[in-house]
């Protein structure tokens, strides 16, 4: 397939048509049935050299992850921005509500969630104990939170924005209540070791999902199918970027951040994570028991 030229591809296309047509023909024939095999055969075989499709190379996924992501990440980045500015604004606006009055947090974590985090506890044991599997887990939820805030963006955009304030609001409210507690400290050395990939993830993932509102709401000169196919297809590869960034992640949610390794020993590890979320775009756990929140990231 690869040696024939734009002409040959049409011509073949054209013939397997024709071919399928023939064969329609001849199985109404019952004089003709053993034409009708030979041509079932034939297009048996041409159906399987179209469509059989080309095994993914090394190389395509490395020229993928230094060429083409780099340049769709920075053509889609005012999208990333505005996921990340809407998480932003839910999760400073939820601290400062929770700090004013703390039931907001009761009402919204439940007696359990807060009950552990007065008696400054953390939340994370459970991990430790199962790590391998914890670490699964946590790989599985949070992939399922990108895909789920990537596809939203066929809502026209809200179901996104209802992914980002969810996640916001969260964070927002816990970060409120740890300080109230006097353990803040414990909270954000447990999530800044995997929150440097995970988080930024989601962001990339959100400005996916408003690329293909984008698309779908704004259209410009194309038709409206032709502008979503478009846009859903940059998206597409916006969102593929996030998928190795959320695997690492997961791992050291699952091991390294619920353990008792020292805070200062966890820095080189954050650090490491900045710098592969750098170069993504540039060149290359528990749910709250009480509240239940649906498809959010893990802060447990």
């Amino acid at each position: 397939m690869s040696a024939l030229d734009h002409k040959d591809l049409q011509e073949l296309g054209l013939l397997y048509r024709q071919t399928a047509s023939d064969l329609a023909i001849a199985r109404e024939d019952i004089t003709s049935s053993q034409l009708a095999a030979y041509l079932n055969s034939l297009l048996g075989r041409t159906h399987n050299l179209i469509y059989m499709g080309n095994k993914p190379k090394v190389a395509g996924i490395v020229r993928f992850y230094s060429e083409t992501y780099p340049r769709i990440f920075r053509e889609l980045w005012p999208q990333t921005l505005l996921a990340f500015a809407i998480f932003a604004v839910t999760g400073l606006a939820a601290f400062i509500l929770t700090m004013r009055d703390p039931t907001f947090a009761h009402r919204l974590l439940g007696t359990h969630m807060m009950e552990t985090i007065e008696k400054r506890e953390m939340w994370t044991h459970s991990i430790v104990t199962i790590k391998p599997l914890a670490a699964s887990s946590i790989m599985t939820n949070n992939l399922s939170v990108a895909f789920a805030t990537f596809a939203s963006g066929i809502t026209g955009g809200v179901g996104t924005v209802w992914m980002m304030v969810l996640n916001g609001l969260l964070i927002g409210v816990i970060g409120a209540a740890t300080l109230q507690a006097g353990m803040a400290g414990q909270l954000w050395t447990f999530v800044v070791p995997h929150g440097v990939l995970e988080l930024p993830a989601i962001f990339i993932a959100g400005g996916a999902g408003f690329e293909i509102a984008r698309g779908m709401l704004f259209p410009g000169l194309l038709p409206r199918r032709e502008s979503l196919a478009r846009a859903g297809g940059r998206a597409a590869q916006l969102l593929l970027g996030t998928i190795p960034m959320l695997i690492v992640a997961g791992v050291i949610e699952g091991f390294l951040s619920p353990s008792e390794t020292a805070a200062p020993l966890k820095i080189p590890v954050r650090r490491s994570d900045v710098c592969c979320a750098c170069d993504v775009p540039h060149a290359s756990a528990t749910r709250a028991k009480a509240g239940r929140f649906p498809r959010i990231l893990r802060f447990s």
